[in-house]
């Protein structure tokens, strides 16, 4: 046991992105050597079932136990940095789905016959509620990500009324046992990968990567363009000073730590540091960084999107326009909800896809397509979510700031 032991310690001691490539590596290998080993493709079909079996039960804990610690009396400042939060996350999703749509990707899918995107307005209104109040037990069983967001919400606010400390506290830690049990499925990602690879790459040769550089370039276009563009412009407009020295800061400081870390809430204490540095109220951002590390989610709202949308693509499906709309709100309040451990936004690909009317074996696919390409579009979104936290809580200290000394003026 102890020779064991070492070996798992020796094993997870190593940075999980070079293992997830030391996979990839291997798993591509193998596909152009041996494609007749098709017993090495069962680690990617076991990868994606455990996520499949544990993403559903993760939203509806993470939910209702967020909801349920939920503080209240938000003065001005948290109200203007809880709006960047949400307008920008928004944004990310309205930015991806038009590059989507002007540069679709498709992904190597199988059984891919299935599922028809609503057609009408009505539809999507139908769909919308008909899952939505399904059976609590039956959403979690059959991965019904709108009927559990419903039972989620519902919960979370009944335990916040009427539920004591201690009660929430269970929730609160049902919720932080389920993550664990993530944290550790994830932990055997790179086997994983390396089966998901070499079964790609043994039915489709080498050119399946032209489709994940393809997807990959989308996911971080959108990223970068919401990071370098519109979060500036949007808090030009709340605090009417330049704001590019102040993003360059976050960006250099805390972006690029989380880049590494691909964990908002481990850059946590990067964020604190340098909102001390900034001179910001520790009063203010001591509340406002974690609360950012949990709803300000811009990359995780493009990768929802994205993903969603190269799903559509590839079973040839016609978006409506207003399905794509609501798509944006899906995607914005999805990544609001996001897990914090690597590849949370991913977990959500499925109630995306779900609300476009795609069966939940067809998007769990586009989740693992997610881990082979997460290296760099997970560290890419952390760095983007982690660094607009300070940047956010800053836009609000300094639009308060200017407020208070135009009133004294």
């Amino acid at each position: 046991m102890s020779v064991f032991s070492s070996i798992i310690k020796k094993w997870t001691s190593w940075s999980l992105v070079l293992r997830i490539l030391v996979g990839l590596a291997i798993g591509a290998a193998l596909g152009l050597l041996v494609p007749q080993w098709t017993g090495i493709g069962i680690l990617g079909r076991i990868f994606v079932s455990a996520l499949k079996a544990i993403a559903p039960v993760l939203v509806a804990l993470l939910v209702a136990s967020s909801i349920a610690k939920a503080g209240g009396g938000l003065g001005p400042r948290f109200r203007t940095v809880i709006s960047l939060y949400i307008i920008t996350t928004l944004m990310a999703a309205l930015i991806a789905l038009s590059f989507s749509t002007l540069f679709p990707v498709k992904m190597a899918l199988e059984d891919v016959a299935e599922g028809s995107a609503p057609s009408a307005l009505t539809d999507v209104f139908t769909n919308l509620l008909t899952n939505m109040v399904m059976n609590p037990v039956q959403a979690v069983a059959t991965a019904n990500y709108i009927g559990i967001l419903f039972w989620a919400v519902l919960a979370g606010i009944g335990l916040k009324l009427l539920a004591s400390e201690g009660t929430i506290r269970v929730i609160s830690d049902l919720a932080e046992v389920v993550s664990i049990c993530v944290k550790w499925i994830i932990q055997f990602a790179p086997f994983g990968i390396l089966g998901l690879v070499f079964t790609a790459v043994s039915e489709s040769g080498l050119e399946i990567f032209t489709t994940y550089g393809r997807l990959l370039l989308l996911l971080v276009s959108c990223m970068l363009l919401n990071a370098l563009v519109f979060n500036p412009l949007i808090s030009f407009i709340v605090m009417r000073r330049n704001p590019y020295p102040l993003l360059f800061t976050c960006l250099k400081q805390s972006g690029i730590n989380a880049f590494f870390t691909r964990s908002s809430a481990a850059n946590i204490p990067i964020n604190m540091a340098l909102c001390e540095k900034l001179g910001l109220d520790e009063d203010f951002y001591s509340v406002s960084i974690p609360l950012g590390a949990t709803i300000n989610m811009n990359g995780g709202a493009v990768t929802i999107t994205v993903m969603t949308m190269a799903v559509a693509h590839t079973l040839g499906l016609e978006v409506s326009f207003f399905s794509a709309l609501l798509l944006c709100v899906v995607a914005a309040l999805g990544a609001c909800g996001a897990s914090g451990v690597a590849g949370g936004s991913l977990l959500l690909i499925p109630m995306a896809c779900s609300f476009l009317g795609i069966g939940n074996d067809i998007a769990m696919q586009a989740v693992a397509v997610g881990f082979i390409i997460g290296v760099i579009q997970d560290s890419v979104e952390t760095a983007l979510n982690s660094s607009a936290d300070v940047f956010f809580t800053a836009t609000a200290e300094y639009r308060e700031r200017r407020k208070t000394a135009a009133g004294k003026v």
